[in-house]
């Protein structure tokens, strides 16, 4: 009965905090203590942290934390790609090491080793495909292919310039300030992926989610 209240307890505390993360700055929670949650989760606890390295290892601790920060947060680079790679061998494995010795089975078949090992192939296959892949880069010479794919509707998005690249900038497109560059329908910057998603690359990485 104890394990029971156990699990309940760490199921309710797991919704709070992720409640609190995804949907504490939401205005309905203004004020209550998911409000406060999400501050801490998001700014609070990174800026104690901050303090406590300064107070302990001065500046050059801090800067070192920023460095670390700007390396991983601010520019593209690959340690997600290879954290997601690693989780997903190392679980691989370990199921392999501890269940495949039961196959074939009463309930199941040897068939379900390969079946296994082909979920896992198409998984990184499109995760490698979402990655790898150009999301749509909008560069001077094809600029003009992209405006006339998303016209204006001087509504929502009306013709402007990208103050960075110094092109026109096509409708539902944005400039990416850690790949540097303007992406055609931009959804986001991935940092698992270390890539843009974008109008070319979007169906790879739904099949990946979807996977």
């Amino acid at each position: 009965m104890a394990i029971q209240w156990v699990l309940l307890c760490h199921g309710l505390a797991t919704l709070l905090v992720v409640v609190s993360f995804l949907c504490g700055q939401w205005p309905i929670f203004e004020g209550t203590p998911i409000s406060s949650i999400h501050r801490f989760l998001t700014f609070g606890a990174y800026q104690y942290f901050l303090r406590f390295v300064g107070a302990v290892f001065g500046n050059r601790g801090t800067n070192a934390v920023l460095f670390v920060e700007y390396f991983c947060c601010d520019r593209p680079n690959p340690i997600l790609q290879f954290i997601y790679l690693a989780i997903i061998g190392g679980t691989y494995y370990i199921i392999i090491k501890s269940s495949f010795g039961y196959l074939p089975g009463y309930y199941l078949s040897e068939v379900h080793k390969y079946t296994s090992l082909l979920a896992v192939g198409i998984g990184i296959l499109l995760f490698i495909l979402a990655s790898f892949s150009d999301p749509g880069t909008i560069k001077a010479e094809n600029v003009s292919q992209y405006i006339l794919a998303y016209p204006y509707d001087n509504i929502i998005y009306s013709e402007k310039e990208c103050s960075t690249c110094k092109i026109p900038k096509p409708a539902r497109s944005k400039h990416c300030s850690i790949c540097n560059r303007c992406v055609a329908r931009f959804d986001h910057h991935c940092g698992w992926m270390n890539n843009c998603i974008g109008e070319r690359n979007t169906r790879y990485f739904v099949a990946f989610l979807l996977c």
